[in-house]
């Protein structure tokens, strides 16, 4: 599933495309995405220019002269720069052309992406609204995240994988933020030092900024805007290496279920 890392990068990628560019129009092939697309879009974004492209949490913000698309890559989509016109393939939604000959086309194998539309503050969004903290951000307060976990029972995991805590920390990285900062997945938050807690909060920035850095992490589907992998996956820790042995200390890596999510750890590295 595209998380932080991967959210940021197509965004990236996307951006000297279709930054500035005008939209010429919008071809939608499937609305049943996990949200309706709205059937006017397509008229309401025609002829608007593409401001700015930014990033809340996971979800990707088409800032036009008409207003904001918003859109989320959900467990398994992609959106890549190709040229305007290309033959679509299985699982290609909707095109975003842009009056450069380019599109922005969105895939998605298992539809749980979505592309919705305002015309007011996208950070106001019902699907904005609630959100916690940008993690490499400088309102990501590492205070702030141990006063809020004072007297919780929910494991640590669970916590820091809630947006409303912190924006965008996913399965993937949590895991591993949580092995850098030696901590337990399963240890209850409210029982985390204020010294530890701290440490957590520098990982989640350290591992988030790496993932970054490396393009994200491609397990199964995930391709950046010009249709290429991630190359993070080499530097996970414990993430989907159960049974093997830990980098740092050679224990057998472990994985238990948490919040219906699976979770790698070592039982050694981590208290």
């Amino acid at each position: 599933m595209p998380e932080l890392p991967e959210v940021e990068t197509t965004r990236r990628g996307i951006e000297p495309w279709a930054s500035g560019r005008r939209i010429t129009r919008l071809v939608v092939r499937n609305r049943r995405l996990r949200w309706p697309v709205p059937r006017e879009l397509a008229a309401r974004v025609a002829g608007a220019t593409i401001d700015a492209i930014g990033r809340r949490a996971k979800y990707l913000l088409l800032r036009t002269s008409a207003g904001t698309l918003i859109v989320h890559l959900g467990m398994s989509g992609s959106l890549r720069v190709l040229p305007a016109g290309s033959r679509p393939q299985a699982h290609d939604h909707f095109d975003l052309e842009l009056d450069s000959g380019h599109c922005l086309r969105f895939n998605d194998p298992r539809r749980f992406g979505s592309l919705l539309f305002t015309r007011g503050d996208p950070l106001a969004h019902p699907l904005l609204a609630a959100l916690g903290p940008e993690p490499l951000s400088a309102d990501f307060d590492d205070e702030r995240l141990w006063r809020r976990a004072r007297g919780r029972r929910a494991a640590i995991k669970t916590f820091i994988m809630d947006a409303r805590t912190v924006a965008g920390v996913g399965n993937i990285y949590a895991s591993e933020a949580l092995f850098r900062a030696g901590i337990r997945p399963g240890l209850a938050a409210g029982r985390v030092s204020r010294a530890r807690m701290l440490a957590l909060a520098a990982a989640i920035r350290t591992v988030l900024a790496a993932a970054v850095g490396a393009g994200g992490t491609t397990l199964r589907n995930y391709v950046d805007a010009a249709g290429l992998p991630g190359h993070f996956r080499p530097r996970l820790w414990v993430y989907e290496r159960a049974g093997a042995p830990c980098r740092k200390c050679r224990t057998p890596i472990r994985q238990v279920v948490l919040g219906q999510r699976s979770s790698y750890w070592c039982p050694r590295c981590q208290r």
